[in-house]
C-alpha cells in the first residue's frame, strides 16, 4: 500500500508527466518510452482497484515527479513556464469536461470502443494512439481554446507526432479528472505546496 499523501497527489504528477512528454515530442521528436506508454495505458484504465493501479506503478511516474517537483520547487531556475501553461491549461479543460455530461458521457463511449479495438491489436499499434488523438480532438479539444503546444515545425508537423500529442494531452485530462475525483483542487497546488513536494521527494525516493 503506498503511503495516503503520496496516492492523494498520484494522479496530479500523472498531469505534470503528459505536460512534460508533450513537450519532449515537440522539442526533440522522440519520446521517453516507457512513461508514454504508462500514460496512454492510464486513458484505458477506466476501473482502477487503486489510484496506483491506473499507471501500472510509481516508477512508470518517475518523469511526472521530477516535473511536479521542479515546478513547485522553491528555486526559479527549476520552473518552466511553457510546462505551467500546459498543466494550467489541462486542469482548466477537465473543468470544462466535467461540466458537460454528454461530452464525458461520449468521451467514455470513445473509450470502450479503444479498450475493444485492443482485442484485435497491440497497445504500440499506431491505430490505438491515432484513436486516443482522435477523441482529445473531436470531444476535448473543443471545449476551450486550442493548447498551443510550442516546439520544432519539423517536429510538430508530422503526423505521428501530432497524434502522440493529442493523445498526451488526453492523458493530461484523465489524469486530472482523477486528481478532481480525489479531491484535488487548483488552489490546493499553492496553498498545499510544501506537501505536495514533500510526497512527490518520497515517491521518487520509492522509484
Amino acid at each position: 500500500m503506498l503511503d495516503p499523501k503520496i496516492e492523494q497527489h498520484l494522479a496530479l504528477a500523472g498531469v505534470c508527466q503528459a505536460a512534460a512528454l508533450v513537450k519532449q515530442i515537440a522539442r526533440t521528436g522522440s519520446v521517453d518510452r516507457d512513461a508514454f506508454e504508462a500514460s496512454m495505458s492510464s486513458i484505458l484504465v477506466t476501473d482502477p482497484e487503486s489510484p496506483q493501479h491506473v499507471f501500472g506503478s510509481l516508477g512508470n511516474l518517475k518523469i511526472g515527479y521530477q516535473t511536479l517537483l521542479a515546478q513547485l520547487s522553491d528555486k526559479s531556475t527549476t520552473k518552466d513556464t511553457e510546462l505551467t501553461r500546459y498543466i494550467a491549461s489541462l486542469l482548466g479543460l477537465e473543468r470544462k469536461l466535467a461540466a458537460k455530461p454528454d461530452a464525458m458521457s461520449t468521451l467514455g463511449d470513445r473509450i470502450s470502443h479503444v479498450q475493444r479495438q485492443l482485442e484485435h491489436v497491440n497497445f504500440d499499434n499506431s491505430q490505438i494512439v491515432g484513436s486516443l488523438a482522435s477523441i482529445y480532438s473531436d470531444i476535448v479539444s473543443p471545449l476551450a481554446p486550442r493548447i498551443q503546444v510550442a516546439g520544432n515545425p519539423d517536429h510538430l508537423s508530422q503526423p505521428v507526432n501530432q497524434h502522440r500529442v493529442r493523445a498526451l494531452l488526453l492523458a493530461g485530462v484523465r489524469a486530472a479528472v482523477m486528481w478532481r475525483q480525489m479531491g484535488g483542487k487548483r488552489r490546493q497546488i499553492l496553498l498545499n505546496r510544501k506537501s505536495i513536494v514533500t510526497s512527490a521527494s518520497q515517491a521518487l525516493r520509492l522509484i
